[in-house]
Formats: C-alpha cells, sequence, structure tokens
C-alpha cells in the first residue's frame, strides 16, 4: 500500500517548482495527470531530446493534452477537477484567473478540492506581479549576496535550490491540505511562494547578523558563524571540505594531520580562540591535504570521525553507490535518452511503499485512457477532441 494511493491530482504545473512537487505525490501512490499544451511543457520543448530534467522530475506521471484557451477545453478541465482530489499549477499570479479556472472558480465545482499554486512572490503583496525565477529569487532571498569568493561579486548557488525548496514547501503544504480535509471535509487554497520557502536557510546568516548588526562578508566556503576549522581543503588531486562542530572533532583533525602536539593548547581551545586563528589552522590543514590523494584525505577524516566530504562532481554523484544502494538513484535504459539515472522519491516510510520509477510520459500518451476512466468518452470522442484541437 502507499500513502497516497486513491488521490487523484491535475499537475498543470511547469519548469521544476511545480512538477517537483507533483512528482513527489506521484510516488507517494497518487494518480498524477499532466495537463500540457499540445507542444507539451515548456522544459520538454527547450531541446529535440526531452533534456534529462524532464525525465527527472516528471517520472510515474500520465499525460494529457488540453487547449485551455478554448471553451470546450475549459469545461474539460472543470469536469475533471471536480473529480480530483488535487489541482496544481506554479504559473504567474492571476493567470489561472484569466482563463476563468482559478481558485474561485474551482472552489464552486468541487469544495472539497485542494488548489495549490506556487509562485515566486506569492498571491499577496506589493511583489505579487514581479518575474519570478531561481536565479532572480537567489537575489531577492539574500542568497546571492552571501554566495562567492572573498572580495568578490555576488554569485548564483549552483543548482536550482529556490525552485526545489519551493516544490517541497508545496508538496507540505498539499499534504497538510489534505489532513485538514480529512478532519472538515473542506478543501482550500493552497500557497507558496519561492522567496519564503527560502528564508529559513539563511539562518546562521540571520544568527550572525543579530549578534554583530553587521553583514556577513562573502567568505567563499566559510560559515558566517564562528565554527573553526570550516572550509574547503585542496588535495593533490581534488578537495574535500571538513568542519568541527565540537572540541572532539578538533582533536580528532589534530591527530589527523600530524599536530597532536596542540591537543589542550589553551590557545586553541573552543571555536572563538580557534576563530581568531583561522587563517593559521587553515593554512595547517592545507598543507597537510596537499600531500594527500582526495579519496585518501577523505578516507582518513572518515576514520577518525571528522565531518568530512570529498567534493564530488555531479559524474561522481550519478554514481554515488550510497545512493544506488538504498535505491534512490536507478539505473533504466531509456528507447530516447539511452543509459540514465534517474531519481526516487528522497522521503522513506517503513510501513508504505514507494512506486518504482517509470520513465515519464510522451506527451498526450494518455488522452484515451484518462478521458475514458475519469469523464467516460468513448474512443470515437476523444478522437473528435483531437481532431478539433481540443486536445
Amino acid at each position: 500500500m502507499q500513502v497516497l494511493n486513491g488521490i487523484r491530482v491535475l499537475d498543470l504545473t511547469q519548469i521544476y517548482q511545480g512538477p517537483y512537487a507533483a512528482f513527489l505525490m506521484a510516488m507517494a501512490g497518487a494518480e498524477v495527470v499532466k495537463v500540457e499544451p499540445h507542444d507539451g511543457d515548456r522544459i520538454r520543448r527547450q531541446s529535440e531530446q526531452t533534456p534529462m530534467a524532464f525525465a527527472m522530475l516528471n517520472s510515474n506521471k500520465k499525460s494529457v493534452t488540453i487547449d485551455l484557451k478554448t471553451q470546450r477545453g475549459k469545461e474539460i478541465l472543470k469536469a475533471m477537477a471536480k473529480k480530483a482530489d488535487v489541482l496544481m499549477e506554479n504559473f504567474a499570479p492571476g493567470t489561472m484567473d484569466r482563463l476563468g479556472l482559478g481558485w474561485s472558480v474551482m472552489r464552486e465545482i468541487n469544495p472539497s478540492l485542494i488548489y495549490a499554486s506556487a509562485t515566486g512572490y506569492g498571491l499577496s503583496g506589493p511583489d505579487r506581479d514581479q518575474l519570478a525565477m531561481d536565479h532572480t529569487i537567489q537575489a531577492a532571498c539574500g542568497l546571492m549576496s552571501i554566495t562567492g569568493e572573498a572580495g568578490g561579486p555576488p554569485a548564483r548557488a549552483g543548482g536550482t535550490p529556490c525552485d526545489i525548496m519551493g516544490g517541497i514547501h508545496m508538496y507540505a503544504g498539499v499534504l497538510q491540505a489534505l489532513l485538514g480535509r480529512q478532519a472538515t471535509g473542506k478543501g482550500t487554497l493552497v500557497e507558496t511562494a519561492m522567496i519564503e520557502a527560502m528564508y529559513f536557510t539563511l539562518s546562521s546568516e540571520f544568527t550572525a547578523y543579530q549578534r554583530s548588526g553587521e553583514l556577513s562578508p562573502r567568505r567563499g566556503d566559510k560559515t558566517p558563524s564562528i565554527t573553526t576549522p570550516y572550509g574547503r581543503y585542496q588535495c593533490a588531486d581534488g578537495w574535500i571540505a571538513l568542519m568541527c562542530v565540537a572540541e572532539t572533532h578538533w582533536e580528532r583533525v589534530l591527530q589527523v594531520i600530524g599536530r597532536s602536539d596542540l591537543i589542550g593548547n589553551p590557545d586553541y581551545e573552543g571555536n572563538f580562540k580557534r576563530h581568531e586563528r583561522e587563517t593559521e589552522i587553515n593554512q595547517m590543514i592545507g598543507a597537510w591535504s596537499q600531500t594527500q590523494s582526495r579519496d585518501d584525505a577523505f578516507a582518513k577524516m572518515r576514520e577518525a570521525k571528522v565531518p568530512v566530504a570529498p567534493i564530488r562532481n555531479i559524474a561522481d554523484v550519478q554514481e554515488d553507490p550510497h545512493m544506488h544502494a538504498r535505491g534512490m538513484l536507478v539505473r533504466r535504459n531509456h528507447p530516447e535518452l539511452g543509459d540514465i539515472v534517474l531519481p526516487s522519491s528522497p522521503i522513506h516510510l517503513s510501513e508504505f511503499e514507494t512506486s518504482e520509477i517509470e520513465f515519464f510520459p510522451e506527451v498526450g500518451r494518455d488522452n484515451e485512457s484518462v478521458f475514458s476512466d475519469w469523464l467516460d468518452m468513448t474512443e470515437s470522442e476523444v478522437e473528435s477532441l483531437s481532431s478539433e484541437g481540443v486536445i
């Protein structure tokens, strides 16, 4: 059994944020029907070959095509919403309202519907209509101001953290709403904003600002906290990252790098005193790490139970034996993409199953089966809708 068995989801999301939330729903057992325009999700259209990002974020979904600008298309979506548990969208604020398909309309059609809207800045407030992408939210939320090398300009964090954090909060909001509906029978509007989802990621920086009244400068790999050592260290063929949260960690680092003579030295006792000698300490560790291979340095620190990791590239991560062993990463052969590695859900429940990975659907692949199952349409009715350009 899966937690969301029997839950029907209309997925009108696009790009990264919403599709990730809907993917988590699908992996928990919900029937997720991705509603796309005739030419597919915007990410699907980025290149001749389906992008890996689309494959990752849209596994285990069904796909139907509906032209929501047509009257018949609107009627079809409304009919499906009447039978759905959840509708998810991450268009710009007001888009669904202009189509006549927003929350105020859908709640009348289905009072128990969970209607989830994920945006950059939210559905209210002075910045509601400001265009938002991961890159611009990184700038607006403060993340970019603290990312980059010392003395350098603000830098973009790698990946798309704002999109994915936004998706996680959207997913959590939908689950929260489903629990609320279980108690009250009522649907609700779930609203999440990327800029708000990112606020808590800067907890260390807000702590330092509150403590000193000064803004944290960009310091590359270093934290604004006084934790020392805390950094990245170059090896003969790569880098490791480590930090010392407890005094025992500091003592173990000293043992590994051959400086046991400093254990118990009052000049290095506690983070406050070590922070005053941060440059000296980093040079000390760096002098040792440069004599080691990345993997050897990591292995020695790990064996000593120091919080450490090798700095890996994405090719390394995709082959990570740990995540493959846990089933988080799975190898598949796709007829279009060839041999690929796809991620499963990072959420694990001991008493419930998680779906096995199924390939993303071709655009409109499930038109006939979904419309037949949800709306009792006949094959000829589906064909008629297709010839009219509605689906």
